[in-house]
């Protein structure tokens, strides 16, 4: 049983993540499922984050980031900085210029609020390394930086993050979960199988790695062809979009859904692919309001030349296979079916075969083009919501919201601040003209990822503090005014556990189908490559965090009572709180536990929080550390570090 005095730290954890799942069940209104057109995503699953973007900001601000990050820093103790200022050293706080500061300041003055103040410098190394690595910062390294006077080391530290082998884990991770990288997807009836999957993991790394340009990728995803979708990964996600037991154009509708959602931040195309949307998306889109059925058919004749097929890796067992995808010149998208998963597609008039056209901007195909997909992706990566798209789902996960919120439901009437859509519609983003600026930058720099991460976290509005010393209110959220915080993922966390008490672990994940005395082991829950992976050692916390399946169940960034409970009792966290008195010489509590109290008390306070002690803190470790066993005292501030709100969440 832990000491009373350190019990406080727990019931501060688990009030706010208890209070995370409130507010985050408060996000949406209750709607009846039971609707004509239960095949539209609008009636499934997805309903509720449809029709957030279709509340009034009143409705919707109400209960977003802002509500959590008034409970997560009303629970947290101050933090206490050397030398008397919230940033320690002299810090350049940039001229507010440039496309980010420039466009969010300029509105936060022009509407008279006050933004937070600037992040100290411990505050800002945990943060960005969270946000950049998925890591926590070393001591080390969080001594040299805050000891670090000059001007420019916040520059230098995102720089020396951004070509950082855990940069790559950590994003190789976020596109995965994006891209949908699962051995298996079970409403499509797609089987990759374990090496597909690792196939693909590797794509996405070595991409990264190289710092290859964005829209390069999403034209090689979207146009792969090949004969082994066990060697060559990016085969992998156009497989997704193959369904099975219907007519082929149910494929090819998937397929155009899976472009538009992904790489266009457009999920409610997927709506129109079996109705209009007059009648169905008045309320949600202005855009698809307008849209047809037969504008969604014109997107996915691009697909229409796509042909799957299998290839055993033994003809006497047929059920390990992997895939070839190749494009049949000639093959067609024909209106003639009555079954599959979507409604019957009839001849419109005369016309039985539609024409290959990219509705978004109107661009059409060549004639008898032998090379659709080709044609497609180059259509989409040349299009400006393509780099709208790709900002976006950047800029939310820097921000916790994104400028449209909803990432995927972008309304494309509804974008451009030179041009206004007709009342009583307004524009959608929080700041339009932010995100078209910042998506011509995109562009400007080749699409190059790195430089946006660059940009964002550069950034005064990045760099703000999570601490809101005025009146906060609700329609600031979407405006910038603080720093939102974000609960960390489930593998953030395992990996903050590991590297803090400095006792890794070794997560053996699966064996190669195609050589099975070859198995795969990785050492940072950030390496792997699906969150399904995982040991019976780290899956209770990986499940209490929401990892998700990357199929029917999302990543979610929810709280709940269960997350604080398995982080008191987990056997991974234990195993690593109990280090001084069995664990390993090289375990973090081992190693400094005969330290003087105060540099014992500081040193755990930098290795699991990032942070120095403030005194109220400091007296009461330093007085439990004086009753009964040293170990044990000394183990039990361990624990307690690991419960504090400030452990769960990114501010």
């Amino acid at each position: 049983m832990q000491p009373k005095r350190f019990i406080i730290y727990s019931f501060a954890a688990a009030a706010t993540l208890s209070g995370f799942a409130a507010i985050s069940a408060g996000q949406t209104e209750q709607h009846d499922r039971y609707v004509p057109h239960t095949e539209c995503s609008y009636f499934g699953k997805d309903r509720e984050v449809m029709q957030l973007s279709s509340l009034g900001s009143e409705k919707r601000d109400r209960y977003q980031w802002g509500a959590l990050t008034e409970a997560v820093t009303a629970r947290m103790t101050p933090s206490f900085v050397p030398g008397g200022s919230r940033t320690y050293s002299q810090q350049d706080t940039g001229a507010l210029n440039g496309t980010i500061d420039g466009n969010i300041y300029g509105v936060l003055k022009a509407q008279g609020i006050t933004p937070a103040a600037k992040s100290n410098d411990y505050e800002f190394i945990r943060r960005v390394t969270l946000d950049l690595t998925g890591r926590i910062p070393t001591v080390d390294r969080v001594k040299r930086f805050v000891a670090d006077a000059s001007s420019n080391k916040r520059a230098g530290l995102i720089d020396e993050l951004l070509a950082s082998d855990q940069w790559v884990d950590k994003w190789t991770q976020y596109f995965g979960d994006l891209y949908k990288n699962s051995e298996t997807i079970v409403a499509t009836g797609l089987v990759r199988r374990a090496n597909g999957r690792q196939a693909f993991y590797d794509y996405i790394k070595s991409s990264l790695t190289s710092n290859k340009p964005y829209d390069q990728v999403a034209r090689e995803i979207i146009s792969a062809q090949g004969t082994n979708s066990w060697d060559q990964g990016e085969l992998n996600w156009i497989l997704a979009g193959r369904i099975a037991n219907g007519p082929v154009q149910d494929s090819y509708d998937q397929m155009a859904s899976n472009v538009s959602d992904v790489f266009l931040g457009m999920a409610q195309f997927n709506c129109v692919l079996c109705h209009n949307g007059r009648g169905h998306l008045d309320t949600l889109s202005l855009w698809g309001k307008n849209a047809t059925r037969h504008d969604a058919y014109s997107f996915s004749a691009y697909f229409a030349q796509t042909n799957y097929s299998l290839n055993y890796l033994d003809p006497a067992n047929r059920n390990i296979y992997y895939w070839t995808v190749a494009d049949v010149a000639g093959r067609t998208y024909a209106l003639n079916t009555t079954t599959g998963n979507r409604p019957s597609r009839t001849p419109i008039g005369t016309e039985r075969v539609v024409v290959p056209d990219y509705v978004f901007t109107g661009s059409k195909a060549p004639a008898n083009d032998p090379k659709l997909r080709v044609t497609a992706a180059a259509a989409v990566t040349r299009d400006f919501q393509f780099a709208r798209a790709s900002v976006n789902y950047m800029w939310k996960e820097f921000f916790s919201r994104g400028l449209v919120d909803p990432v995927n439901q972008f309304d494309l009437a509804r974008l451009d601040p030179d041009n206004p859509p007709p009342a009583p519609w307004t524009l959608q983003p929080s700041n339009a003209k932010l995100l078209k600026e910042l998506s011509q930058d995109f562009i400007s720099s080749g699409y190059n990822l790195k430089s946006l991460m660059r940009s964002i976290t550069n950034s005064n509005a990045y760099q703000m503090s999570s601490v809101y010393d005025g009146v906060w209110k609700p329609e600031y959220e979407k405006l910038h005014a603080r720093k939102l915080v974000r609960r960390l993922w489930a593998e953030e966390i395992i990996d903050a556990v590991a590297q803090s008490s400095n006792l890794p672990a070794s997560y053996p994940y699966g064996i190669d189908v195609s050589d099975p005395t070859k198995r795969f082991t990785v050492n940072w829950a950030m390496q792997l490559p699906s969150p399904n992976l995982r040991s019976a050692e780290i899956a209770p916390l990986m499940d209490a965090f929401y990892r998700g399946d990357r199929d029917e169940n999302d990543r979610r960034p929810d709280g709940s009572d269960i997350q604080a409970l398995a982080m008191m009792n987990s056997n991974f966290v234990m195993t690593r709180t109990r280090s001084a008195t069995t664990g390993q010489n090289t375990s973090t509590l081992k190693t400094y536990v005969n330290l003087p109290d105060d540099e014992l008390v500081n040193t755990m306070y930098l290795a699991i929080l990032s942070r120095l002690p403030n005194s109220s803190e400091k007296q009461s470790a330093s007085a439990a550390l004086k009753t009964g066993s040293r170990f044990a005292a000394a183990e039990n501030l361990v624990w307690a570090l690991y419960n504090k709100v400030d452990f769960f969440f990114n501010y």
